[in-house]
């Protein structure tokens, strides 16, 4: 079904309470997947079409080159000793009074006109239906919304991506990094590309004419490195061009020039050419760029957010992850304080898990983005352990937490300490590093020195979070690739949640450190376990009867984010 029909029955089994803002966004996602469905239809239909018009164009295209060489060869233009004085003279002149590259750029003009003409204009493609931007407040639904949503979408639509920020940035990167190293094998490419042209009947010097038009073709059509890092964003175009394309972005941010600037040009980029934008965000499009960096940029994105996205508030006030009994059963997941009561039942659960598993420890190397690689310690089918040091003590960040999500269901880690500002940098780890498990629904099991409530704690030293942008330090070839500084917050003394939060002055510190605590909540939660089971349904298949969910079943509502 779709996601109000799903919204509606996790309601009425208790695991979600109702709230009249969900289930409203969910009416509306349902909409949208009603009419993604005709869409999917007419973008086959529009990029068959396409294909064809391009294949016929570049026959086409070939066809008049080639006449153009043909006419060049029969005319003699290089072949000067068959030509008389005067005629030499008179076709020296001309050239000579040709501005360098002017000539070629006739020629390509006059060739593009005869497609025109010949081929006729370019298939108009379907216009797309209007995706959805959510914005609200922690824990109001946001991202489990979404997800129901794209969830949904499977078989419907043949090329859908999710991604979270810290994702989409460093896949950014990722392409940027090959789309450079493509252009810069230049030998390479030509010997690609214009391979056709070594075969011909013509004279070398015909030849290295038809080389030279390619290129100028070639050149003419390169794009912005923006716009070919969007067209390999969502799907290799090359591979299949058919069907439509959506795109679901948890956590939209502009906290750095960098994000306004390549989020500004790809989404642009998609949504111009057809992608279906489904996004979550803390802020209000027109709020996300309050220090005014790249305003020019940034107003070009929200002009095209405007045109193609309706804009939903998910008004509650209510951190549904919360909406849990605080009895023992909570703490199956998280274990605190650090003592030796508690110290020896994580080491049962993890002794207990793996040997579900086979009990194989062994420490191995696993592959992070840009050629990088990160040890685990204790690894065991699908199942890591850390402690905190190892984990958020060193110079690691986001891919390093992507790459570990993505090959572990079932993470332990041991000794989380009280995040003060003396560790500032080692808590911003935790909170990325919290965002991507739960991005990835991995099953994350802690055993640390407070409660989940005063994990997060100010001084009267200064501010917890002078963010650099929640950790995009991936290195490259032992160089930072990127480094981004967002503001500094005034943060007082104080041992609360709620007392920490009303003293943070930085608002993007502010929402991260909430939706940190309000995920770890939920990540003890029935809901979001099943969750789990349902994503890692095969590697977990060893482990049915696992005592922690047996457990959890005790907890009866919960509403993730």
């Amino acid at each position: 079904g779709g996601p109000l029909t799903l919204y509606r029955d996790l309601v009425s089994q208790g695991k979600l309470r109702h709230d009249v803002y969900q289930e409203n966004v969910a009416s509306e996602l349902d909409s949208l997947l009603g009419r993604l469905e005709r869409y999917e239809m007419e973008m086959e239909d529009y990029h068959t079409k396409l294909s064809m018009w391009d294949s016929t164009r570049e026959n086409e295209r070939r066809r008049l080159l080639l006449e153009e060489a043909e006419d060049k060869q029969h005319d003699g233009v290089w072949i000067d000793e068959k030509r008389g004085f005067l005629d030499k003279l008179i076709s020296r002149k001309r050239r000579a009074n040709i501005e360098p590259g002017v000539g070629r750029w006739v020629s390509y003009l006059n060739r593009e006109r005869k497609l025109d003409n010949l081929v006729g204009q370019k298939p108009v493609a379907p216009v797309a239906p209007k995706g959805l931007y959510l914005y609200g407040n922690v824990g109001s639904g946001k991202t489990m919304l979404m997800d129901m949503f794209y969830g949904a979408t499977e078989g419907v639509i043949k090329h859908r991506r999710r991604f979270h920020f810290h994702e989409a940035m460093l896949e950014i990167h990722d392409h940027m990094h090959d789309v450079w190293k493509r252009r810069d094998d230049g030998k390479s490419m030509e010997s690609s590309a214009f391979s056709w042209i070594s075969g011909l009947p013509f004279d070398a010097k015909i030849k290295e004419w038809l080389i030279g038009e390619e290129k100028y073709k070639q050149d003419k059509h390169q794009k912005h490195i923006l716009l070919a890092v969007a067209d390999k964003f969502l799907v290799d175009r090359q591979a299949n061009k058919c069907g439509a394309s959506i795109l679901c972005f948890d956590e939209i941010q502009t906290i750095d020039v960098f994000a306004i600037v390549a989020l500004s040009g790809i989404l642009s980029r998609l949504l111009s050419t057809g992608t279906v934008l489904v996004a979550t965000s803390n802020k209000a499009p027109e709020d996300l760029n309050q220090d005014g960096m790249q305003r020019e940029i940034f107003l070009e994105l929200l002009s095209k957010l405007d045109e193609t996205c309706n804009k939903i508030l998910v008004g509650t006030e209510t951190d549904y992850r919360r909406l849990i009994p605080t009895d023992g059963s909570t703490q199956i997941h998280y274990y605190w304080p650090t003592n030796p009561d508690t110290r020896s039942m994580f080491e049962a659960m993890w002794h207990d898990i793996t040997n579900q598993t086979g009990g194989n420890i062994t420490a191995v190397t696993i592959p992070v983005m840009f050629g990088r690689s990160i040890e685990i310690p204790q690894s065991c089918s699908g199942v890591a352990r850390f402690d905190f040091e190892y984990l958020c003590g060193r110079p690691v960040g986001a891919a390093d937490y992507i790459a570990i999500a993505r090959n572990y269901h079932t993470i332990f880690i041991s000794d989380l300490p009280a995040m003060s500002m003396k560790i500032r940098d080692k808590a911003r780890r935790f909170i990325t590093l919290i965002d991507e498990m739960y991005n990835h629904h991995c099953r994350l099991i802690c055993l640390a020195t407070l409660p989940i409530d005063n994990l997060f704690q100010g001084t009267e030293e200064g501010p917890l979070f002078d963010l650099e942008s929640f950790q995009f330090e991936t290195e490259a070839e032992g160089s930072k690739l990127r480094r981004d500084v967002s503001a500094e917050g005034n943060v007082g003394a104080g041992p609360s949640t709620r007392g920490l939060v009303s003293m943070l002055s930085g608002q993007e510190e502010m929402f991260a450190f909430q939706r940190a605590i309000s995920r770890l909540v939920e990540m003890q939660t029935p809901l979001y376990l099943e969750r789990v089971q349902h994503v890692h349904s095969s590697a977990l298949q060893q482990q049915q009867g696992t005592p922690v969910l047996a457990k959890q079943s005790t907890v009866s509502q919960s509403a993730p984010l």
